[in-house]
């Protein structure tokens, strides 16, 4: 098996276009089962630069270039080949291909692609190739592509976990925050998109921003117009708020509360959002900031809706830390 196995990869760098493209659809195939993938699993360094040969090799046709990339996409579940797949520059290749100048991607290996690169950007290498970490030149280049492309819905909306990924790292925060590429506002003002899987990569992008915030609270708030309603109209509930309430707060979250409007019905997307909220309140200039936005009375009727335990914890949380973070209660 092994010696047959080694001769079908040896097919994959043949000279007969033939041959390489019924040698990538085999392989293609092999990674679809968990018996293929092991087998291919152990023989990855051999794999790896051969298939990454073929996602390049547009003369071949689309077909091969799918075929590669759908290998590539399985091959990635496995850590250990992830690594691998870092040092032999794949996401340099995906990047390449993804935003290629001179031609748009297909949307069928754009779409296999970000899937890879989502794969990759779990581990700390494919997030630091991705950043491109080290390279005054470039560094941060490939990012804001990826945040220009999310925000005009010209990829596949996967790529939000890329975004998340990327934001779990301190060097990919200091890249979306950095005050003149804007990236981070790009992003918050996709939260009111209709796709859930969207919608969920832009709020845990934002929290995971907000681990900086104790450094960056102000910069975070310059975006106030559109991060508080992106964080607090998850939370707020059913009710159809008065104007008691609403003349208290800004237009950007007056309007949506005061009439009939879709519920947040994911609850990771609440937790994540009444984390980031915590993070910035934490900072007495986002606490000020928050009740500035009657956000206490925003989350104290979103509580009383709220039927998850694990959202309604994550309530408490922030209640808690408003109670006991300063008199700006009594100074509303």
């Amino acid at each position: 098996m092994a010696s047959e196995l080694e001769e079908l990869l040896g097919f994959l760098s043949s000279s007969s276009p033939q041959l390489r493209k019924g040698a990538v659809e085999i392989v293609s195939g092999l990674t679809g089962s968990e018996e293929g993938l092991r087998a291919l699993v152990a023989y990855a360094d051999v794999a790896i630069p051969a298939l990454l040969n073929l996602l390049q090799d547009s003369v071949s046709g689309k077909e091969v270039q799918v075929a590669a990339a759908e290998a590539l996409v399985n091959l990635s579940q496995d850590e250990a080949v992830c690594e691998k797949l870092a040092f032999h520059g794949a996401v340099a290749v995906s990047e390449g291909i993804i935003f290629k100048p001179e031609r748009r991607c297909d949307n069928a290996l754009s779409r296999l692609l970000v899937m890879l690169l989502a794969n990759l950007t779990q581990i700390d290498s494919g997030v630091l190739a991705l950043l491109q970490v080290g390279d005054e030149k470039l560094e941060g280049l490939f990012i804001s592509k990826l945040v220009r492309s999310f925000c005009s819905s010209s990829v596949e909306e996967s790529s939000g976990s890329i975004l998340v990924n990327i934001s779990k790292a301190e060097a990919g925060r200091k890249i979306l925050l950095h005050p003149k590429r804007r990236l981070l506002k790009q992003i918050v003002q996709q939260m009111d998109s209709t796709n859930p899987l969207r919608k969920k990569g832009v709020s845990g992008t934002i929290r995971n921003c907000c681990f900086e915030a104790d450094k960056q609270v102000e910069n975070l708030l310059l975006m106030s117009e559109f991060l508080w309603p992106a964080l607090l109209l998850p939370v707020a509930g059913k009710k159809i708020y008065g104007q008691e309430d609403t003349s208290k707060m800004p237009l950007e979250l007056a309007n949506p509360l005061e009439i009939e409007r879709e519920v947040t019905d994911d609850p990771e997307i609440r937790i994540q959002a009444l984390e980031a909220i915590y993070l910035i309140v934490l900072q007495d200039t986002g606490r000020k900031a928050f009740w500035g936005v009657n956000g206490p009375r925003i989350l104290e009727v979103g509580y009383q809706d709220e039927e998850d335990p694990r959202v309604m914890e994550a309530y408490e949380r922030v209640g808690s830390l408003l109670v006991t973070g300063g008199d700006e209660a009594g100074d509303q």
